[in-house]
Order: structure tokens, then sequence, then C-alpha cells
């Protein structure tokens, strides 16, 4: 079997990390990775190979930097004429990003196989380009691998149950990623010492999604209640590029710590040994359920309602009294039992049982 696995953005790095190496496995399974580009600072694109033992891209789309529809519409382009070339039994897509989406057009309208890894999730919010994409690649993915029981919920309240799919609890791979790759932190990284950090003196932030860092008045929120907890605790933000330009062009004055996008591996350093995790990032709040740390997440829902019900995460939005009320009550406190809900590191080799029956 030929797999074509389509990735672009870091948390994709991350999933594909972690069920490559389940699927080298395999002598029967032949993967191929296409890299769209999408993600293209070397902190947040190529230093995961490196890092984290990924067969590097045989294919590199560089497009980066445009408009939702442009960027979309040249990886549809760009991963059809791969598709063409290699003919593939499947096409492998992970979660919610423009790569996501056109790695499954292009293949489903060449009648080739679709496969969602993290399918099902809903934040109810069309207004995220995420939500289009993730709503648009279940409904033309035939296989749909689901990390928890409430995405397999979401499935069949919108008829996916109908439709000529599988549907498939495998668990997630992020807890795969996350378990084998802390192993290997503390000798690769030395972030703490760099930034001269001291374990559970500070607290984890961080401020990508759009709905934020576009919306002037969310921006504006969210630095003076980093600045107002920084004025206690120390606050560490690891920043893009294009967010750190939007915020000098704003003319906000940060007083928080402001470090370059790191690697995998230093992500889980500061993950560890933080204190505490304040996000708008979906993969980051499972992180932070990953290394036993709550979560503050700035959004106004969450595709992770599981770890909201369970005491582990909590909504609120850019509102800035909100945030600090809710930081000063979680600090100190102990992190509540964890309950096995994304499958306990096993969805990598459940994914490749199911592939090998395809």
């Amino acid at each position: 079997m030929k797999i074509i696995t389509i990735v672009g953005a870091r948390p994709q790095f991350v999933k594909a990390a972690a069920l490559s190496r389940e699927i080298k496995k395999y002598e029967s399974i032949e993967e191929i990775i296409v890299h769209t580009g999408q993600h293209f600072d070397d902190k947040m694109s190529s230093i995961f190979f490196d890092e984290m033992d990924i067969p590097k891209p045989q294919y590199n789309l560089n497009i980066n930097g445009l408009s939702h529809g442009a960027m979309t519409g040249q990886m549809l382009e760009g991963i059809e004429k791969i598709l063409l070339s290699e003919k593939p039994d499947l096409v492998l897509v992970y979660g919610d990003t423009n790569s996501t989406l056109a790695g499954a057009l292009a293949a489903s309208k060449m009648h080739i196989k679709v496969a969602h890894v993290e399918a099902g999730l809903r934040s109810f919010n069309m207004e995220m380009p995420e939500e289009i994409n993730r709503i648009l690649t279940d409904r033309i993915s035939s296989y749909l691998f689901c990390p928890t029981t409430t995405a397999i919920d979401n499935l069949k309240n919108e008829g996916f149950d109908k439709f000529k799919t599988k549907i498939i609890n495998s668990g997630d791979v992020m807890e795969d990623a996350a378990r084998f790759y802390a192993k290997l932190a503390d000798e690769k990284s030395n972030i703490l010492k760099q930034l001269n950090l001291v374990k559970g003196d500070f607290l984890l932030a961080t401020i990508h999604r759009a709905e934020n860092t576009d919306n002037p008045q969310n921006l504006k929120d969210l630095v003076y209640s980093l600045n107002e907890i920084h004025r206690t605790h120390q606050v560490v933000l690891p920043l893009h590029p294009r967010t750190r330009k939007i915020i000098e062009a704003s003319g906000l004055v940060t007083h928080f710590t402001i470090i370059d996008p790191v690697g995998y591996f230093d992500m889980i350093q500061l993950l560890k040994n933080c204190s505490l995790v304040i996000t708008d990032s979906g993969g980051l709040q499972k992180e932070a359920f990953f290394f036993r740390k709550f979560c503050i997440t700035t959004r106004e829902q969450t595709e992770w309602v599981e770890l909201v019900d369970n005491g582990y995460n909590f909504i609120v939005g850019t509102n800035a009294q909100l945030i600090t009320q809710t930081f000063n009550t979680l600090l100190g406190k102990s992190f509540p039992e964890a309950k096995n809900l994304y499958g306990n590191g096993e969805a990598c080799a459940s994914i490749c049982k199911h592939l090998l029956e395809i």
C-alpha cells in the first residue's frame, strides 16, 4: 500500500512524527510525505523533521504567506500533480489546516480514498477557518479517525453514520507523541537554562489564532492580561514573527517574556516545567493535559470539551478580568486525577491496524 501524507503546520509535524514511527514497522506500507510549506519559518517547520526523526518530505511545495483562497488553491494544484505522478492508494491528512483541506480535495476529486486523522472535532464557530476546513475534510473522507467519543458523537449527529465512511475511535496521536518524546526532551533541550527559568516559577502562553491576532480589541485585552499576570509571575510567550509584527504595529507595550518560536522538545520542556498554560491553541490545550497542567483558553469555545467538563481546561475568551481571576483561582491548586480521555498512547497502533485492512 502506498500512502501520501500531507503536512504543513507544526501540529501536523508532531502527529506525523508519531504515526510515521508506527508505520515504519510495516513493510507493506510505503509512506510518502508531502510538505506544503504552510509554516515556512525554520523554527516551526524543518526543525521538527530534524528533531523528531520524521522522514524528510519527498516533496516540498513551499506555498506560504498567501490568503486562504490563494494558498489552498495553489496547494490543491501542487498536490494534484504529485498524486498523478505517485498514484497512491490513500491520502492521509491531519487536523484542520489549509493543507488538510487541499490534500483531501485533491484526492477526492481523483477518486483516491482519504483518511482524516483527528476527525469529528467541532468548535461550532463557522467564523473560524479551521472549522470550515475540518467539516469539509470530514465530508469527503473515507476513513475518519476520531480522537474522542465526543468527536464520534459529533459525526453521528451530523449524519455521517449514514454516509459511505468508516468512523473509528482511534484515540489521539498527540498523546502518543507526548509520551514518547517527553522521554527525550530532557537531553534534547536546554531551553530552561537558556532563558534562566526555574521549574514551576513561570507560565507558558501562546497567541496565534486569527480571531485574536487580527482583532485589535482582543489582542489588546490579551496583552493587557499577560502584562498584569507578569507583574507577579513570569510569563513566557513563544511568538510567531507575524504576530510580533502585529503587536508592534498596534503600538502595544509588552512586559512579559517574548521568545522566538521553539521546536517540539523545547516546547515539551516548557510545558513540563511551567506552572500553568494560557493559550488560544487547540493542540496546546491537550498537551497541557498530557503534562498535567491547568489550561486557560483564550477563546469562546473549544473542540476539546472533555477537558472543560473534567475541570482541566477553562474557557475565558479575551476578557481581561476573567483571565486574571481564573489565573488567581488556579494558582497553587492541585491538578485533579487525570482520566483516560485520548487512548493512553495507543492511537498510532490502532490507526495502522485499520490502514492494513484497507
